[in-house]
């Protein structure tokens, strides 16, 4: 629950020093630029407020590892929902305004993690969670978007170390594998995940695991 608020913290954090021409720079999505993840991020805070105020009776059907779906395709940004966000945020016109709802939903979304029990059980796309694991789950996707947000912006801080470690654990167990110990934990998570291509050292490491590559999450 803490690793959540600090991993999600941090990321708004980010977003708010940004310089207004940030906001046209590619992210590390497939094509989307900064603003189009921005806007993903205001979607992510509605989904956490959302589901933390759905509450289910029912046993839980997913932990914070197995709630992510895995597919060993990229995204092309084509996905019409991937359309949708680019759309979003070019209404929004002005960073400003952009910044201010992240802040606003974001603050609000931080807020109800930090109240919620982490033993209550909650219901998101026909599955159900502790709120625990559904935050905890939300570690993995705050640090990697963080990644994607400061891949162009070299200025702009990235995600704090436990997050990264955290993240990194979860796609380990996800992969069925370690990877390899002098990969950093920022490396391991580009590679793993299709963000950057290993070089041919990387690959000689990685060995057997290189052929699962990438683990893309959704």
């Amino acid at each position: 629950m803490d690793l959540f608020s600090r991993s999600w913290a941090a990321l708004r954090a980010a977003v708010a020093g940004l310089a207004d021409e940030d906001f046209a720079r590619p992210s590390g999505c497939a094509g989307w630029l900064v603003r189009d993840l921005v806007c993903h991020l205001v979607i992510d805070a509605q989904d956490v407020l959302i589901t933390l105020v759905t509450p289910s009776s029912a046993e839980p059907t997913r932990d914070a590892v197995t709630y992510w779906q895995v597919s060993g395709t990229p995204p092309s940004g084509d996905d019409p929902l991937d359309a949708l966000i680019v759309r979003l945020a070019a209404a929004y016109e002005e960073p400003g305004l952009l910044k201010f709802h992240l802040d606003d939903v974001g603050s609000a979304a931080g807020r109800a993690a930090e109240l919620a029990d982490p033993g209550l059980r909650v219901s998101t796309q026909d599955m159900v969670l502790t709120a625990g694991d559904y935050l905890g789950a939300y570690v993995l996707e705050w640090t990697l978007h963080h990644l994607d947000l400061v891949t162009c912006l070299p200025h702009a801080p990235g995600p704090p170390a436990d997050g990264l470690a955290r993240t990194r654990e979860m796609v380990e167990q996800i992969a069925g594998s370690p990877f390899p110990a002098s990969f950093s934990d920022r490396d391991a998570l580009l590679i793993a995940t299709g963000r950057r291509v290993p070089t041919q050292a990387e690959l000689a490491e990685l060995g057997a695991l290189a052929g699962k590559l990438p683990f893309v999450l959704g």
